[in-house]
C-alpha cells in the first residue's frame, strides 16, 4: 500500500458522533471485492438525494472539499458494523487521515491496514482543526507521521500519540502481506523449495497398515 510520512491537504469537517460504517459506505454499495470504485458511494446517504442528485449543504459536495485529505469528526468514527469497505471508500475518495476523538477499534485497526492514518485527539483540539477546515483553500493543514505532529495554519504544531508499530507499518507502507513477507520471506521460499515427496501423504502410521472402508461398509 501507499507509505504515508506527510501530507499537506484540504481538511473536511463533518461535526457529528457515532458516524458508522453504514454511514461511510451504505450497505447496498457493498457487493464488490474491490477496493476502488467505492469513493463515488462514500457517505451516499448525505451526499445524494433520493433521485441520485447531489446535496449541494453537504461537505463533500462543496467545491472547496471535492478532493479533501483529511477528514475531521467528534467521537465513536466508524462503530457499526466491522465492513472494512469504509476505509476503502475513504481511501478511494482521497481521504488519507481520520482525525477523531475516538474511533471504532475495528474501524481503527482497518484504517492501518488500509494506509489511512487515524489520530486521536481530544475534542477541543478536534473543533479547533474543524474551524480551521471551515475556511476551505484557504487554510490547509500539515500531517507530519515521522515527527506526529499537525500543523496548523496559524502556525501552531499539535503534537498526537501513536504507536511505534503501527506508526511503522505506515511510513513503509506495508499491509498485512508485505508485513509476513518482510519477516518471513526466507522461511516461506525454503518450505516452498522442499522437494514436493516430503509432503506426500504416507499410507501407513507407526509401521502399521491404515484401515479402509470398502465399498460396502466393510474394514479392508
Amino acid at each position: 500500500m501507499e507509505k504515508f510520512t506527510r501530507l499537506t491537504s484540504v481538511a473536511a469537517a463533518l461535526p457529528q458522533e457515532n458516524v458508522d460504517t453504514d454511514q461511510i459506505i451504505p450497505a447496498r454499495f457493498l457487493k464488490t471485492i474491490r477496493r476502488t470504485g467505492l469513493g463515488k458511494h462514500l457517505f451516499a446517504g448525505q451526499r445524494y438525494d433520493a433521485e441520485g442528485n447531489e446535496n449541494p449543504d453537504f461537505v463533500l459536495n462543496k467545491p472547496a472539499y471535492r478532493k479533501a485529505g483529511i477528514l475531521i469528526t467528534l467521537d465513536n468514527l466508524g462503530c457499526g458494523s466491522s465492513r472494512e469497505h469504509a476505509p476503502w471508500a475513504l481511501l478511494d475518495f482521497g481521504i488519507r487521515c481520520v482525525i477523531a476523538p475516538s474511533f471504532a477499534d475495528i474501524f481503527y485497526n482497518n484504517c492501518f491496514k488500509n494506509g489511512i492514518l487515524p489520530i486521536r485527539l481530544p475534542r477541543e483540539q478536534c473543533l479547533a482543526l474543524m474551524d480551521d477546515a471551515s475556511h476551505g483553500e484557504n487554510a490547509r493543514l500539515t500531517v507530519d507521521l515521522e515527527k506526529q505532529e499537525i500543523h496548523r495554519p496559524d502556525g501552531e504544531v499539535i503534537s498526537f500519540e501513536m504507536d511505534p508499530f503501527r506508526r511503522q507499518v505506515l511510513l513503509e507502507g506495508l499491509d498485512d502481506v508485505a508485513q509476513t513477507l518482510k519477516n518471513h520471506e526466507q522461511a516461506i521460499r525454503a518450505f516452498e523449495a522442499r522437494p514436493s515427496r516430503a509432503w506426500v501423504p504416507s499410507t501407513k502410521q507407526a509401521g502399521r497398515p491404515q484401515s479402509v472402508i470398502g465399498g460396502g461398509g466393510e474394514q479392508v
